[in-house]
């Protein structure tokens, strides 16, 4: 029994030198912090306000007790434009499981840009390492001031652009702003400044956001034109997998949206996802996204086309694309 009690003590010797300095014993160890609780739990009392004031834990410690990582201005943003298709890319995008977005579109580089970029970022979702955050404001791309703002937060952030017929694009302006408000005048009468010379009116906005070179040029005194990404709204509808391929690419993401994601909706007229994000069933874009289009007199119709070609024309070259418009 001696020897057996001796080798035990030897052998602890050893083995346990590391758990206590010499000549004294280890210290206790602190507890670690609780983590903070997420909104929504048992004794959350404070406002959402306050919530978004909150300075956001970025630390890997903090990260692993909430397990949701940690918030990060976006990487990638859809900037454009209005009734191109901005929400379908959205949505089908955040099916990508490295894909992080904000739903709402938060519209800071237009109208919140004096609430700062630690305001902005905390509107952004948490994300994992590996993972791209990203948000859709389509009135970014006509408004001036938003091609410096953004490039002051990172040149590095990458730009998407849906794009649309602008003649088909400004009738659905109309038509969304026509279900808002039915005493609005008719399209036809706000095209133009004097019909009788066919002067078109460039100062209403559902005409003015189609003129795409002249808000380009803008964009490209503070970002290359490798660094935005066109999408076309018309093939977003014919061949969604495609574009999503495309979008994939740009963002250095693995292609896996696919064809197996999305079917045809007849009803509706355009492709429907078969599984949302978090979700395990089909959905379609609300009642908002494809209304019907009112009848328009199609001398006017022409008469946009021929006012549009020429802009057309000149954004095909900037681009490189050809987007059969004409």
């Amino acid at each position: 029994m001696l020897f057996l009690w001796l080798y035990m003590f030897y052998s602890c010797a050893g083995s346990c030198a590391g758990l206590t300095t010499r000549g004294s014993p280890a210290p206790p160890r602190a507890a670690p912090p609780l983590p903070p609780l997420l909104p929504g739990e048992p004794g959350e009392e404070s406002s959402l306000e306050e919530q978004r004031a909150a300075p956001d834990a970025g630390s890997p410690i903090s990260s692993f007790f909430n397990g949701s990582g940690t918030k990060r201005l976006p990487q990638a943003i859809i900037i454009g434009v209005k009734k191109g298709g901005t929400r379908a890319l959205l949505e089908f995008l955040r099916v990508h499981p490295d894909v992080r977005a904000v739903g709402a579109e938060p519209h800071f580089f237009d109208r919140n840009y004096e609430r700062g970029l630690a305001w902005y970022r905390d509107l952004m979702p948490r994300t994992l390492e590996g993972q791209i955050t990203m948000e859709k404001t389509p009135s970014y791309f006509v408004t001036k001031e938003a091609p410096a703002r953004i490039s002051s937060m990172s040149k590095g952030t990458k730009l998407i652009v849906v794009v649309r017929d602008p003649v088909t694009r400004a009738i659905s302006d109309y038509t969304q702003t026509l279900s808002k408000k039915p005493d609005i005048p008719t399209f036809e009468s706000l095209t133009f400044k004097n019909r009788t010379t066919g002067l078109i009116d460039t100062s209403w906005s559902a005409i003015q956001i189609g003129i795409y070179a002249k808000h380009l040029e803008n964009w490209l005194l503070y970002f290359p034109i490798g660094q935005i990404l066109f999408v076309s709204g018309e093939r977003l509808i014919s061949d969604p997998a495609g574009e999503l391929g495309r979008v994939q690419d740009f963002l250095g993401l693995k292609r896996i949206i696919t064809d197996k994601h999305f079917y045809f909706n007849k009803t509706k007229g355009f492709p429907c996802l078969k599984k949302a994000e978090g979700s395990s069933k089909p959905h379609c874009l609300g009642k908002t996204k494809g209304r019907t289009h009112p009848d328009i007199d199609q001398e006017v119709v022409q008469r946009l086309r021929d006012f549009y070609r020429p802009f057309n024309m000149k954004f095909y070259q900037m681009t490189g694309q050809d987007f059969g418009w004409d």
